[in-house]
């Protein structure tokens, strides 16, 4: 008697899902249910059933009762991708007092309904799918959950409006908060602003209340001018190495008083806070309601740094807080949970030449605009030429520079049009200039929007539907002399247009941070081929990623605006708090591990490892894998030469047997027997 004969026989059900017409349109679903009942008893199948909706509450009744009624030892449910509702049959057999790891989840929607329109093929197929499962979930062994406690501190990384209220949310409810901020002050772009749409009060207003809360907040270490250099560990319990960068400014003896940066004798263009259009000091504060209040000196534009002398700022600190020989600090913070809420970049405009930026004066970028409009800004408000006094008389708002473009990002930035509208008003309310909104579309989805772009047909706006082709200062009559000329075709009248105007506003594109490759493989998570952080599920988890314990808040997934950048802090600091609360969580077993005595010491799996999960001893030569970084997606696995790790869940035997299954080769070989 063979191993295989004398091994118990297990007792399966199968469960065919009609999900509505999604799968039941395609696949006949009455006939799979019968074929598997009949063609794969051999294979242990006791039980097979169709149900309209098998997720439904009376559909996992229908599986639990079975359970108990035929004594099922394994299950098959045929319906949706695992990774919509894997967790929801499992905890129907754990309903049932079944092992949830024994219960195989395969996808007849997404993988056959979803792509096929010949029925026949995708109810052949469907069969071909469910036969694999049934040969694989007899191989499956009952698994318990990995248990980790959870550390109550929470790392937030970014301190803009997303990060802002993150950290608030979690600092109010009583749990400690690392707030790391790269920047002077925290604020991030929200600072920079004047108005807000769609109710144009001012960005400081609402801004610098909050910022205030979290620079006084007690459960809040707020550490600015900083960097995560390293991190190690695994949810509940992960070790940061934060490099706190030095400010040349001894914090506890700083009183904000700005003496040292009135008296500081060099100016510099501020490339970061102005977008290059105003000046600063040497020593400085980004802006007046920087929080913390404490200056930074800028060491490669200060004159101390440069040649030895000067130390102005240090004669006359009052309190003697200038210290040229201070150096970085590392700072080791351990933490249970992160948030990244890293933010944006502005695309450069640069890159499109023939808009003219960088090469005709008067063509400005969005947040160039933004800093002429503030009244905290180099022109104290003023809409004004570069140079610095003439008023425009005209002024053309390009929207959609260097979005929903293939040449450069497919994506739509979100708030363009929504940005540009409010450039249309603060235009007609400072200057009283004629404004042109050359657009694609118009995109004004969210509460009070397309309101507001009905106030702006009112105040007088000229709307050109089109893409402009090019911004140019070459005349073609009299009235164009002096003039930058907007070349579009008006797709509305269908006519080309050439359109003189004093100003160009380009409304650039929301890009990824220039490092958000290097911090997501810092922080173990991955990107998106446009460089956004990529979400557990676009739809039902879009603040968690596929490592557990880090989280993801505001433009950092994607664009967006400020109110949903505030709802996704809010919402990420919701799930670290019911982390948190939890005081240990569960983590998912089907996890890889290493025979030390197979291992070669190659270290192959340690450099292909996405979530950093592979520690490598250099006393033993072997590799070594955290159950609780791994997240089990069998790269390794794959990867070792030397056949040393198995996945859990997903050895040999399972994929085998569900390769044999697909391809029929379990009912062959019986057939081929009894005959």
């Amino acid at each position: 008697m063979s191993a295989e004969e004398k091994k118990p026989q297990e007792r399966v059900g199968v469960y065919v899902c009609h999900c509505g017409t999604n799968i039941a349109g395609v696949v006949n679903v009455e006939d799979v249910s019968t074929w598997a009942g009949e063609k794969l008893k051999d294979q242990g199948v006791v039980v097979s059933r169709d149900y309209k909706f098998m997720c439904s509450s009376l559909g996992q009744e229908l599986i639990q009762n079975d359970i108990k009624e035929f004594g099922l030892t394994r299950v098959v449910v045929a319906a949706c991708s695992p990774h919509l509702h894997e967790q929801t049959f499992r905890t129907a057999c754990k309903g049932a007092d079944l092992n949830p790891y024994l219960c195989e989840l395969v996808s007849i929607r997404e993988q056959v309904s979803w792509v096929h329109t010949d029925k026949d093929a995708a109810t052949e197929k469907s069969k071909a799918i469910i036969s694999g499962g049934v040969s694989r979930v007899v191989h499956h062994e009952p698994l318990e959950p990995l248990y980790v406690s959870i550390h109550p501190a929470t790392l937030i990384v970014g301190g803009g409006i997303a990060g802002i209220q993150a950290a608030l949310e979690i600092a109010d409810a009583g749990y400690p908060v690392y707030l790391v901020e790269r920047e002077p002050s925290i604020g991030g772009h929200m600072a920079q602003f004047d108005k807000t749409f769609p109710t144009l009060d001012c960005s400081a207003c609402i801004l610098t209340p909050k910022m205030v809360q979290v620079g006084n907040h007690p459960n809040i270490t707020l550490l600015t001018y900083s960097e995560v250099e390293k991190v190690d560990g695994f949810v509940g319990n992960f070790v940061v190495s934060i490099r706190k960068r030095a400010r040349s400014v001894n914090e506890a003896d700083c009183t904000g008083c700005g003496i040292c940066w009135e008296k500081c004798p060099k100016k510099v263009i501020d490339d970061k806070f102005e977008v290059g259009i105003g000046y600063r000091k040497a020593v400085y504060t980004p802006f007046p309601q920087a929080v913390p209040k404490y200056p930074v000196i800028d060491r490669e534009n200060c004159i101390y740094y440069e040649k030895g002398t000067c130390k102005a700022c240090e004669k006359f600190c009052p309190t003697g807080a200038i210290n040229f020989a201070q150096e970085d600090e590392i700072m080791n913070v351990e933490v249970g949970n992160i948030i990244l809420a890293t933010g944006w970049d502005l695309f450069d405009a640069r890159r499109i030449p023939n808009y003219g930026y960088g090469r005709l004066p008067n063509v400005f970028t969005s947040m160039e605009f933004e800093r002429l409009s503030n009244a905290a800004g180099p022109t104290g408000g003023q809409i004004v030429l570069r140079d610095g006094k003439t008023v425009p008389k005209s002024v053309a708002i390009i929207h959609c520079v260097g979005s929903r473009d293939k040449n450069y990002n497919n994506y739509c930035s979100s708030i363009c049009c929504m940005q540009s509208l409010k450039f249309a008003h603060l235009v007609h309310e400072r200057t009283g200039a004629t404004v042109y909104n050359c657009y694609i579309d118009i995109r004004t989805p969210a509460k009070a929007y397309d309101e507001f772009y009905q106030r702006l047909i009112e105040e007088g706006t000229l709307f050109i539907r089109g893409k402009v082709a090019e911004v140019t200062d070459a005349a073609l009559s009299p009235a164009e002399e002096g003039k930058l000329v907007i070349q579009v075709e008006d797709t509305l009248i269908g006519k080309q247009r050439r359109i003189p105007v004093d100003m160009v506003v380009l409304s650039a594109a929301l890009e990824p941070r220039a490092d958000s490759k290097e911090v997501a493989k810092r922080f173990g998570i991955s990107c998106s081929a446009d460089g956004w952080f990529i979400e557990k599920h676009p739809k039902l988890d879009p603040v968690a990623t596929m490592t557990e314990g880090i989280y993801i808040a505001g433009v950092v997934q994607g664009p967006k605006d400020i109110p949903a950048s505030v709802v996704q802090g809010a919402a990420a600091a919701a799930r670290v708090l019911g982390k948190i609360q939890q005081k240990e969580i569960a983590l998912e077993p089907v996890r890889a591990t290493v025979n030390e005595e197979q291992c070669s010491g190659c270290r192959i799996c340690n450099d292909l490892c996405p979530f950093s999960a592979i520690l490598f001893h250099e006393d033993k030569m072997v590799s070594e894998i955290n159950p609780a970084l791994c997240q089990g997606c069998g790269t390794c696995v794959a990867a070792c030469p030397a056949g040393a790790i198995s996945g859990t869940g997903f050895s040999n035997e399972q994929i085998l047997s569900q390769i044999d299954g697909l391809l029929f080769l379990n009912i062959k070989s019986k057939e081929a027997v009894k005959a």
